[in-house]
Parts: structure tokens; C-alpha cells; sequence
């Protein structure tokens, strides 16, 4: 499994705020991804695809508050 991180300027939270973030991105290269990121506030965004093609999205206020959450896969179409 191969990693990165990355440091974001400028970017808008889920919130509505504009600063910084960090972007943590993992890959298996057999369909195993997750791209995560946390913004200065503490806002969350989450994109998680697992081998079997299922999708989960989540975004998440830096109070807690639950925006989306959503999980999707081949197996529900």
C-alpha cells in the first residue's frame, strides 16, 4: 500500500471557512483507496473505495455535525 500527504492552502471547508488542509491519500493498486481530508477548522471529508466497489463518502463539520454519509456499491444498483 502506497501513501501521501499532501498540505492544501486556500480551500474551502465544509464549514465555509477558507484555509488550510491536509489530503491523506492510501492505494493497494487492487481497488482499495481512501482520500481523507482534514481541514484547519477540523471539518472532515472522507472518500473510501473498497475492493469489492463500494464506495464511502462522509463529510463530517468541525462540530461534528454530520453532513453526508453516504455508502454505495455495485451490489445495491
Amino acid at each position: 500500500m502506497t501513501g501521501t500527504r499532501t498540505h492544501l492552502t486556500g480551500e474551502r471547508a465544509p464549514c465555509g471557512r477558507l484555509g488550510d488542509a491536509h489530503r491523506s491519500q492510501e492505494n493497494d493498486f487492487e481497488g482499495f483507496r481512501l482520500d481523507d481530508v482534514v481541514f484547519a477548522c477540523g471539518c472532515r471529508q472522507s472518500r473510501h473505495e473498497f475492493h469489492d466497489g463500494s464506495v464511502r463518502i462522509r463529510t463530517v463539520r468541525h462540530n461534528g455535525k454530520v453532513l453526508l454519509d453516504e455508502h454505495s456499491g455495485d451490489h445495491e444498483a
